[in-house]
């Protein structure tokens, strides 16, 4: 298990944009941001395989939310852009250090390590 340090978040009117980070404390194989909303279960909004650079979006953020990766793959960011109310949640980062199917990515269990979390708050 890795440590994962989060960082952005915070809250912005509809249509507005934020930036969220994570730094993993060791090597990764898959990165990804999940969020949860109240009474909610945790769902997937993307992720990226570090070596290939392939991406993956969940469909409600599809071309609105951007992953990117730096710091050779220990770094993942997500881009937030028109963001809407909808999109309120707790965001979390989470990293596997081990590989896995691509069909497999949105699922909880498929990351060992988790960031501490950050508000996303998007409201008029």
């Amino acid at each position: 298990e890795m440590n994962l340090v989060q960082s952005g978040g915070g809250s912005v009117q509809p249509g507005g944009s934020l930036r969220l980070s994570c730094t993993a404390s060791g090597d990764t194989y898959v990165m990804a941001w999940f969020r949860q909303a109240p009474g909610k279960e945790r769902e997937a909004v993307a992720c990226i395989y570090v070596r290939s650079r392939g991406t993956y979006y969940a469909d409600p953020v599809k071309g609105r939310f951007t992953i990117s990766q730096a710091n050779v793959g220990r770094t993942t960011s997500l881009q937030m852009d028109s963001l809407k109310p909808e999109d309120t949640a707790m965001y979390l980062c989470a990293a596997s250090s081990s590989p896995m199917f691509d069909v497999d990515w949105w699922e909880v269990r498929r990351y060992e390590s988790w960031g501490q979390g950050t508000r996303v708050t998007v409201s008029s």
